[in-house]
């Protein structure tokens, strides 16, 4: 298959996979992910139920953040950000630098600025997330914009839980359908490799 056919084949299937919840209300909404921070591909969206750390899930920022990210260029306004679940109520999440620790791990490292030199959001200290707040952290991603950068967010700002349905996983073109498969990576305040390399990504 020709690279310009596997184009119009993945674009074809996308718009219908997206088109046909419109037909048939019972079928799960699907949602494309052109960003780095996960596996580029299709992910089925699923109505917010009980939500657990490790959870994939689409976010619809509040302003001011979603202005923030369109004025920077980052997300234009209206567009979903897809990220992890790191934390939940009860849970304490530290950034101490530029470093981001809960569970007693650190989790990664957050950029001081961004490709074009301009500064990004910052914030200091340990918080104990309250009832409605969530902290959403892709730390596999290093470059992900994340809670590293703009801290907690309310837990309503979860508009979906994700699943992979058609996902470049290796991120090398290969697209492989993933129904049914579980989410990678672990539970990270279960992940025991975590522990044997206590910075989770370096910058």
């Amino acid at each position: 298959m020709t690279a310009r056919s596997a184009l119009l084949w993945t674009t074809t299937l996308a718009v219908a996979l997206v088109a046909l919840p419109l037909r048939f209300s019972w079928l799960p909404r699907v949602i494309w992910n052109a960003s780095a921070s996960v596996p580029i591909g299709l992910y089925t969206m699923r109505p917010v139920g009980h939500v657990a750390v490790g959870d994939l899930v689409a976010v619809a920022p509040l302003d001011p953040l979603a202005v923030f990210l369109a004025e920077r260029g980052y997300l234009p306004l209206g567009v979903l950000l897809i990220k992890r679940v790191l934390a939940l109520p009860g849970t304490e999440v530290c950034r101490t630098g530029l470093e981001i620790i809960a569970y007693d791990l650190s989790y990664g490292t957050a950029l001081a600025q961004d490709r074009l030199g301009r500064d990004l959001p910052s914030w200091q200290g340990c918080h104990v997330l309250a009832e409605g707040e969530v902290f959403l952290m892709n730390w596999d991603t290093p470059d992900s914009l994340d809670g590293r950068y703009f801290g907690p967010l309310p837990l309503s700002t979860i508009t979906a839980q994700l699943s992979p349905l058609w996902t470049d996983e290796e991120g090398n073109g290969d697209f492989e359908w993933r129904a049914g498969a579980p989410l990678s990576p672990a539970n990270p305040a279960t992940d025991l490799s975590r522990k044997e390399r206590p910075h989770a990504t370096d910058r």
